[in-house]
């Protein structure tokens, strides 16, 4: 009985893993092409993505491009390269679904794969996290690799001051806690 509840409730995620995987194929056959690009052509990328978002492509159709570019611009500004099981990581998020991580698996740098992504539609994108601490760090961490891409990163902290706090939401990307995000 376990064994049949278990597969009854996996249903389609083999269907979901096989697509993912396709996906990051792609990614990685693009990898050459981004990392022949100098840092301004790779951070000139968003507004190009941009573009094609105004022409009518979906996130969807841009993904394989845009992932291969953050990781690109990743590898540039921190030194980490995502892994292939880190840009399936990224896919999950992007598209909705959960995906579980340990304690050092790479979570922090898998959501830069989805949050550039969806900043690029240029309706922000907010980052929450469980205290200022995170919301800091990984804003000060992460934020090479957006700004790497062309994209703008700001953070939410308690007693700011106002037109700090503008400033921040105007950003492509704004990181925060749940508490902050609600008050405002």
């Amino acid at each position: 009985m376990p064994n049949f509840l278990s597969k009854l409730l996996s249903a389609g995620a083999d269907k979901d893993l096989k697509e993912y995987q396709r996906i990051t194929a792609h990614v990685n056959e693009l990898e050459p092409r981004f990392s022949a690009m100098d840092d301004e052509e790779l951070s000139g990328q968003t507004k190009l993505f941009r573009e094609r978002i105004e022409n009518g492509e979906a996130l969807d159709d841009l993904l394989p491009e845009a992932f291969a570019a953050v990781r690109e611009a990743s590898r540039r500004t921190t030194g980490m390269r995502h892994f292939d099981v880190q840009i399936i990581g990224g896919i999950a998020l992007h598209r909705g679904t959960i995906a579980e991580m340990k304690t050092g698996e790479g979570k922090t740098l898998v959501a830069t794969l989805a949050v550039a992504l969806n900043a690029i539609a240029g309706k922000g994108v907010h980052v929450v996290t469980v205290n200022d601490y995170l919301a800091a760090r990984d804003a000060a961490w992460m934020g090479p690799v957006y700004r790497g891409m062309g994209l703008t990163v700001g953070v939410i902290s308690p007693f700011m001051p106002e037109e700090e706090r503008f400033a921040a939401y105007r950003c492509d990307i704004t990181y925060g806690t749940n508490s902050e995000f609600g008050f405002d």
